[in-house]
């Protein structure tokens, strides 16, 4: 177990590189289960949830090499099971891609019921009736957490789903991509990860159409030959949390590697609320001018092309650090707001009715001892922290890592004052 030790105060100042995506590369990695040869993946980021599942995929049998930090060649020519039941798929959510990509590649599938982030219920219903959609019937009952499904054969099929969802909208379209036929996605999602899942599966030879619409066409291939070198897309998530960081600290940061289109929920909002955002090609600078008050406003999450579910607890920290009474309105999880007590401890003034929490202005936040209850609810516990005058900690630092490639030496890079200590704190056994 390990904290985070932030002295905050200081103004963020200067540039920080964007890594690859997480929630594409997860998807990308399970993908690569069913190609029918070698390749090589760039852009990888260095986070825990990837060697979770990059070691997942060598269980099963694939060969894993990394060329360097963030280059990766996968070779899944060798694998011989179709079973994914160690302990841990039970770490992260994305584990449950691999039901998709071995029925597409064994036609069978026996997976244990993925982990992740608690917030409220995340099913996977909707993936597992669109398997039976297309051909799939479970063998048994599930027991001890894990479940198998048999394909003979897995045929295309028309999917509809009763709501928006980017978990079975990936896994249906692995499963799709060797399935006999046609498969049309109806009511899909359309987030920047799933187009990239999509273009990799492209360029390793399936046919899918419509992906980033909500449509999605998957004409099944028998052979997808691979052989080819892809690169991730930038995490979208991960500058949204240093864009926010930024504007907390009063800093002027320049982002690189990213998509200014995917950023512009945030974007958005940060000037409508008063901030500078000034994008390049593949930049974003943010900042604020001298003597502009910050206003408050409202956000509500929804699926993309709406603000981000996964940048919801940073921007709620954004809202505490702006004048008047804000809004934020949580359309997709149910419980996603379990972090707020931990804010209110940094003196936020926060009050949640079901899914709307309304957010006064403060001043400024108190240095405390707060935990990570969950990988974005950490960053913003981070985003809380660098804006507070005095030392705070943040416990269960594990989960921020999850999600985030070398966050101390970027924040490091621009200003911060913050490292990793062992163990659990105890404020009483620190100076501040």
């Amino acid at each position: 177990m390990y904290s985070y030790k932030i002295n905050g105060g200081k103004p963020l100042k200067g540039d920080i590189n964007i890594s690859g995506s997480k929630n594409a590369v997860l998807g990308i990695i399970a993908a690569a289960m069913l190609i029918d040869g070698p390749c090589v993946l760039e852009n990888v980021p260095d986070i825990s949830d990837v060697r979770i599942m990059l070691n997942l995929c060598e269980s099963l049998g694939a060969e894993i090499e990394y060329k360097d930090e963030h280059t990766v060649r996968i070779d899944p020519t060798k694998i011989k099971t179709h079973e994914a039941v160690s302990a841990d798929v039970s770490r992260i959510r994305a584990s449950y891609y691999l039901l998709g990509a071995l029925l597409a590649r064994s036609g069978k599938a026996t997976l244990r019921l993925p982990g992740g982030c608690d917030f409220g219920q995340r099913p996977i219903d909707l993936h597992l009736k669109a398997f039976r959609a297309m051909g799939a019937r479970s063998v048994g009952k599930t027991t001890n957490g894990i479940i198998t499904l048999k394909a003979d054969p897995l045929r295309g099929a028309k999917v509809f789903f009763d709501i928006v969802s980017v978990g079975a909208t990936i896994n249906v379209m692995l499963a799709a991509t060797k399935a006999e036929g046609t498969t049309i996605i109806t009511n899909a999602a359309k987030e920047p990860h799933i187009v990239d899942v999509a273009n990799f599966l492209n360029a390793m030879g399936a046919r899918i159409k419509g992906a980033g619409t909500d449509t999605i066409r998957i004409y099944g291939v028998p052979v997808l030959p691979g052989n080819f070198t892809y690169s991730i897309i930038p995490d979208q998530i991960e500058a949204g949390t240093y864009m926010i960081a930024a504007a907390v600290t009063d800093g002027d940061v320049t982002l690189h590697n990213l998509i200014p289109t995917h950023m512009e929920p945030l974007s958005a909002k940060m000037r409508e609320m008063g901030y500078t955002i000034i994008e390049g090609d593949d930049t974003i600078r943010v900042f604020k001018e001298e003597d502009v008050e910050i206003e408050g406003t409202n956000f509500k999450t929804s699926p993309y092309p709406g603000f981000p579910t996964d940048l919801q607890p940073q921007a709620v920290v954004l809202l505490c650090k702006s004048t008047g009474i804000s809004k934020m309105h949580e359309n997709v999880w149910e419980n996603r707001f379990q972090y707020v007590p931990e804010l209110q401890r940094m003196g936020a003034n926060i009050n949640c009715i079901e899914r709307v929490a309304l957010v006064t202005g403060i001043k400024h936040f108190d240095p405390a001892t707060v935990t990570a209850t969950d990988l974005r609810a950490g960053a913003a516990m981070v985003c809380a922290a660098l804006a507070t005058e005095g030392t705070s900690y943040i416990t269960g630092a594990s989960k921020i890592d999850r999600g985030y490639e070398h966050i101390i030496t970027k924040l490091r890079g621009v200003g911060a004052d913050i490292e990793r200590v062992e163990g659990i704190v105890n404020m009483n056994d620190y100076d501040t």
